[in-house]
């Protein structure tokens, strides 16, 4: 509904704290050198961002000091969705400007990377040896024959050699790609397959709730099943000997300075391939709801400039800082992590569980590492308030500035414990984006209010709209997510899609011309947004978002299941429900044992995450005419909507299954409601 007054904010920020932030400075200077508006604050920046988007991003990559080999001819030659082109003629490395502290004598001894595990205990990695081992892996994959454009591939936890791995591959000109070890055999090849990795950096298992998982023989399947290989790296996180014919990280990064530059001088660090802007950097991968996951491409320079921008300004991160965010490296807000380096930020890398040995095991590594900036995802602050979790009396968190959270909107009871069970003075940070940008659309502002259940405001560069069903713009009422304008990591193309048809699909096919992201989103009358949820079917557990199709292809190859059906559904109390619905195959019966093999199969096969909460029995599944399943209008029905506002009944095939669904719902809303 629409709002004729601003609530009151749950925090703002003191004048000192927004004469600092970067956001602030940046201001003043864009107003002298660029044109942008001196007076009124951040609404103002962002009005000029979007409608002077070519000069803005020029004055972000001069702001930033970004190292352009060649010069760009102009910031932006077609501003088309898709087939933007950003800075043609440029030619750069992310990589160089990632390890760009370590050239500083004052801070090459300073951590770039602070590991913990479920131990707590803490590995420090100087800026001086990560830029050595950076360089020792790049000499290293230059002589395995891997060029620019040459697929890299990591099967890793979030540990330091990840991050190695990953600025090594950019050095080079190759291109990154990573699954996290949680992953079964056919959830990694279904991804790695599409982009043909000729080397795959792999551990031997991970440690996680407290107990040790062997990876091995996952791992002798992906390298029998990737044809394209010409190296695997072992790491032996777990102590296990390499397999043959393996390499050891050991002997790829061990202790050498003998690298050479361009010029054939020794000791001066990694060699960084100078590639176009548009140079592929790395392949993300969207859930993979309706068939094989799309291999989504983002650009070297893209990437650059958009993390600079939401790191070094939103984020407001500098080198006094240490950015923590709960991730694994299959979620892209992993890459966004490794970016933290840009800023000179030390970047903290936890790798176990979020809950091990006990709920508030987050808040502790923060305290221990000294965390400046806290990210997580939505669900374990409600977790945490569930459990009566008391972060801010329990451990020394005085060093944290933010929290932020992502994978699912923020619920107005986790801001309020947030507040209250961790500090008052707290800047909170609800932000949204996607996998598809690798970035927010929406969210940190260090110099704005926070309000209740709300999103600070839209990023700069962003034009984000909320659109109703005839493409109109509103404000105060729910929409479709709409970016009117060209963000420099959109993605340069999917991986596989030569003519563009599915990426066109994906994103443009509702409404041509503009990006719509597939979210729910209000934009309220004080600059605010309130992201309501998912418009399409996409799973999104912890801050992961996961396929449908990958779940009915494990669960149908067992002989007792027909056909499947399972949905997400994001509930009002901020909690994340995901039932199973199965139709038995004849004479099968649904009882504990079947659905422990369902669970196990789930488990094994693609990863817990994608274990149900409910198995439920079904008559049937109900599917449009042409045979899909219709997963949205029954997540609608589980959500409490009527089944005439839920769904097209002239497109389902069988509507006496859906009362089912809406019966379901009733039921579940009335056991809520105590009755």
């Amino acid at each position: 509904m629409p709002t004729s007054t601003t609530p009151e904010p749950l925090w703002r920020p003191d004048p000192e704290r927004i004469a600092t932030a970067r956001v602030t400075r940046f201001q003043t200077w864009a107003a002298e050198r660029y044109g942008a508006p001196a007076e009124g604050g951040y609404p103002a920046l962002h009005r000029w961002s979007v409608e002077e988007l070519e000069t803005f991003w020029a004055a972000v990559a001069d702001w930033f000091d970004v190292r352009f080999t060649t010069p760009y001819e102009r910031v932006l030659a077609d501003r088309a969705m898709p087939g933007a082109q950003w800075f043609p003629g440029a030619t750069l490395n992310y990589a160089e400007h990632a390890l760009r502290a370590a050239d500083d004598p004052a801070r090459a001894q300073e951590p770039a990377l602070l590991y913990v595990d479920e131990t707590q205990e803490q590995t420090p990695v100087s800026w001086h040896e990560l830029r050595r081992q950076v360089a020792a892996l790049a000499r290293e994959l230059r002589a395995l024959g891997v060029r620019p454009g040459d697929r890299v591939s990591g099967y890793l936890p979030n540990i330091p050699q990840a991050v190695t791995a990953l600025l090594a591959t950019a050095a080079v000109g190759a291109v990154w790609t990573s699954c996290a070890p949680d992953f079964g055999a056919r959830g990694v090849l279904d991804r790695f397959q599409q982009v043909e990795p000729v080397v795959l950096f792999a551990v031997d298992g991970y440690r996680y709730g407290g107990k040790e998982h062997d990876r091995t023989e996952t791992v002798a399947e992906l390298r029998r099943e990737l044809p394209t290989l010409r190296g695997l790296v072992h790491i032996p996180l777990l102590g296990t000997p390499a397999p043959e014919g393996a390499l050891t990280w050991a002997e790829l990064t061990e202790d050498t300075e003998d690298t050479e530059d361009t010029e054939g001088r020794v000791g001066t660090g990694p060699v960084f391939e100078q590639v176009p802007f548009d140079h592929p950097l790395w392949v993300l991968y969207s859930s993979g709801t309706t068939g094989l996951p799309k291999a989504i491409v983002q650009s070297q320079g893209g990437i650059l400039l958009e993390h600079l921008k939401q790191l070094g300004l939103h984020c407001d991160l500098g080198p006094e800082d240490r950015f923590f965010w709960y991730t694994s490296t299959g979620w892209m807000m992993w890459n966004f992590l490794v970016s933290g380096l840009l800023t000179g930020t030390t970047v903290v890398l936890y790798d176990g569980s979020p809950g091990y040995p006990a709920v508030d095991a987050q808040w502790g590594v923060a305290e221990r590492t000294g965390a400046t900036f806290f990210g997580t995802s939505a669900a374990y602050v409600m977790a945490c308030r569930k459990a009566d979790v008391h972060p801010g009396r329990d451990h020394d968190l005085s060093r944290i500035g933010c929290v932020a959270t992502t994978g699912s909107p923020l619920p107005p009871d986790g801001f309020r414990w947030l507040h209250d069970e961790v500090a008052e003075d707290l800047w909170i940070a609800s932000v949204s984006g996607g996998t598809d940008v690798c970035s927010c659309f929406a969210g940190a502002v260090p110099t704005l209010p926070v309000h209740i259940g709300e999103l600070q405001a839209a990023c700069l560069g962003t034009d984000l709209q909320a659109w109703d069903e005839r493409g109109r713009p509103v404000i105060g009422e729910v929409g479709e997510l709409i970016v009117t304008n060209p963000m420099p990591s959109m993605p340069i193309r999917f991986w596989n899609d030569p003519d563009g048809s599915r990426y066109r699909d994906s994103y443009f096919e509702m409404f041509p011309g503009v990006w719509r992201h597939g979210d729910w989103i209000t934009l309220t009358d004080h600059g605010s947004v309130i992201i309501h949820g998912r418009s399409d079917s996409t799973l999104n557990r912890q801050g992961v978002r996961m396929g449908s199709a990958d779940i009915y292809e494990a669960v149908e190859r067992l002989p007792e299941i027909r056909e499947s059906l399972v949905i997400g559904v994001e509930e009002p109390d901020g909690g994340y429900w995901m039932p199973l619905f199965v139709q038995l195959a004849e004479g099968a019966v649904l009882d504990d044992a079947l659905r422990d093999r369902v669970r196990r199969t789930l488990r094994e096969q693609l990863s817990p995450r994608h274990v149900p909460d409910e198995i439920l029995e079904v008559p049937g599944i109900p599917h449009t005419l042409t045979g899909k399943r219709i997963e949205v209008p029954v997540k609608r029905l589980l959500q409490g909507a009527p089944l005439d506002k839920a769904v097209n009944t002239g497109s389902v095939d069988n509507l006496g299954l859906l009362p089912f669904y809406e019966n379901l719902a009733r039921a579940r809303a009335h056991s809520r409601a105590g009755g």
